[in-house]
């Protein structure tokens, strides 16, 4: 599928979907947000990385660039489906507007571990059968992913008992486990093969909920939109389990870092931390940890956003010792190779780059020659900064774009305008020449209208709202990732004035226009109970503030 029609879609994370247990995951909601989508007319969900996030519970530091957050499974069917409803009667109050991830997290995967245990003992020969064809199919990052997190596990238990400020594997482990000693992997894979089973199960259960809800969504003709970080985290599976793809030294322990220099987010930069790859170990064997990425991802997705896109041409390297991102510098990646070892192996891959930053004529060129859509985003087109104007303002535009009101790294509209300067609002004001009386709608109407082939708006623009809802502040920590949506904020009368919009600016992509017949439904499936187009609010939910 290419990016060539013109469409529009929203951006949400799942976990910001609301829930009866304090995150929003793949069950009712999910199928609802769909039903939304489909009745305003959008094409596109897109999502951040869905993997198991770690340090600081954001998307982008994941334990796995291949793996599925286990906190995004619904619970309910995974406790139906292995009669263990009980394990949900002790259920505690959750916030309905914020998520509380230490909470969410004690309470939730204790019993998604206890559910899985379950589908060992009991699980009928039909869907043990299911489990070890996925076992199969995935087994070469699946293992390892396993193996990781029941290490971790009890590392983890084991730093907090004796005080120890770090856990990372190539810390706090025993030395044998953290090189991966034969030896070491197969006493432990044998004292722990129950826990290290059952986390196979989550993975069964995500990916299997998972690919029920994007076959809910492509029938009623919704694409998702999903993240790639360009790097990984370091304490993560990934680096574990392939150390001679980056830049560690004997220790294991990184010799280079990623970031980003002084920008628009940071005076000092953003020192990420994530380890550099070994572009050269990379090239040697044809690029395939590249090629396994892209094509694991895209049996979730149908579109790749590749988050920090320069990094292909050249990555901001910082050494390991210095505190901030100030005294780094570019060194050049492969790129063009990447991009033709995957293109090669896979196929032309519909992939959006996200050029924001610090932006050379290298990196364009790399991002034109592959014909990749950049990004634009409209409220840094309205800044007292005439760069940043001439390059994000809609009449500089050209078709194979992507334009955003914000993205997740931005405020709000409503709260950007609130809290920017009376010249940049006049900036706005002057350039539209209009308004509805709501700035938010004002951005969405201008992003429809304008020639960009493709528009993604955040939801929290949709509704409205300020700067509490918030998703993430570069450069912070603390109140990051937490946002959830209301019960009731799916409005019909939003998705009316969205789909409108859709048919005056002729967004209506390649799916049917409203009002025509969907090509087809959905298989049935014996095993979902069967979902109106657009369902009512969730009942039965239990909140606080």
């Amino acid at each position: 599928m290419e990016l060539s029609e013109r469409a529009s879609g929203v951006l949400l994370h799942p976990t910001s979907l609301p829930s009866r247990h304090g995150i929003g995951d793949l069950g009712q909601a999910a199928y609802r947000f769909v039903d939304y989508l489909s009745l305003a007319n959008q094409r596109y969900w897109q999502l951040l990385p869905l993997g198991p996030t770690g340090y600081g519970n954001s998307p982008y530091a994941s334990t796995s660039a291949f793996a599925g957050n286990p906190l995004l499974i619904d619970l309910n069917a995974m406790a139906e489906e292995n009669h263990c409803g009980e394990l949900l009667a002790d259920a505690p109050e959750f916030s309905s507007r914020v998520i509380d991830f230490a909470k969410v997290s004690a309470w939730k995967l204790p019993r998604l571990r206890k559910a899985a245990e379950l589908f060992l003992d009991n699980a009928p020969p039909s869907r043990g059968q299911a489990f070890n064809r996925f076992c199969g199919k995935a087994h070469w990052w699946l293992n390892d992913y396993a193996m990781f997190v029941s290490i971790k596990h009890h590392a983890d238990r084991l730093a907090i008992q004796s005080g120890a400020p770090n856990s990372a594997w190539n810390v706090f482990w025993d030395a044998d486990l953290k090189r991966r000693c034969p030896e070491a992997l197969a006493r432990w894979s044998e004292e722990h093969e129950r826990e290290i089973e059952a986390e196979k199960v989550l993975q069964f259960y995500f990916f299997e909920q998972w690919n029920r809800l994007k076959a809910y969504a492509s029938d009623r003709h919704v694409r998702f939109i999903g993240d790639v970080p360009i790097f990984v985290a370091l304490d993560s599976s990934d680096v574990w389990a392939s150390p001679g793809q980056f830049l560690l030294d004997e220790e294991l322990h990184p010799t280079k870092v990623a970031g980003v220099p002084p920008d628009y987010f940071s005076e000092t930069g953003q020192r990420w931390g994530n380890p550099l790859y070994d572009w050269d170990a990379m090239r040697a064997d044809g690029f395939r940890w590249w090629i396994q990425r892209f094509s694991a991802t895209l049996e979730l997705v149908d579109v790749v956003r590749l988050d920090h896109f320069r990094g292909f041409q050249a990555c901001w390297s910082i050494a390991a010792d210095e505190p901030t991102a100030i005294n780094g510098h570019w060194d050049l990646a492969p790129g063009e190779d990447v991009f033709a070892a995957v293109r090669e192996s896979l196929g032309e891959i519909p992939i959006i780059a996200e050029d924001l930053g610090v932006i050379t004529p290298e990196v364009e060129a790399l991002r034109d020659r592959h014909g990749f859509p950049g990004m634009r985003i409209l409220q840094f087109a309205f800044d007292c900064n005439e760069s940043r104007r001439t390059h994000f303002l809609p009449h500089h535009y050209i078709a194979n774009t992507v334009v955003y009101t914000g993205t997740h790294d931005n405020d709000t509209v409503r709260g950007w305008y609130a809290n920017h300067p009376e010249s940049d609002r006049q900036l706005l004001h002057e350039y539209a020449g209009y308004s509805c009386g709501d700035v938010w709608w004002d951005l969405i109407r201008m992003a429809l209208a304008s020639v960009a082939n493709t528009v993604i708006i955040p939801m929290q623009d949709v509704l409205g709202l300020g700067s509490e809802a918030r998703l993430n502040q570069p450069a912070t920590m603390g109140a990051n990732w937490c946002w959830r949506l209301s019960e009731d904020s799916l409005t019909e009368s939003t998705a009316s004035r969205l789909s409108h919009l859709v048919n005056v600016y002729e967004r209506n992509g390649w799916g049917p226009r409203v009002g025509e017949p969907k090509q087809r439904e959905a298989e049935a499936d014996p095993t979902q109970t069967p979902r109106p187009h657009f369902m009512p609010p969730l009942a039965n939910t239990r909140s606080s503030s």
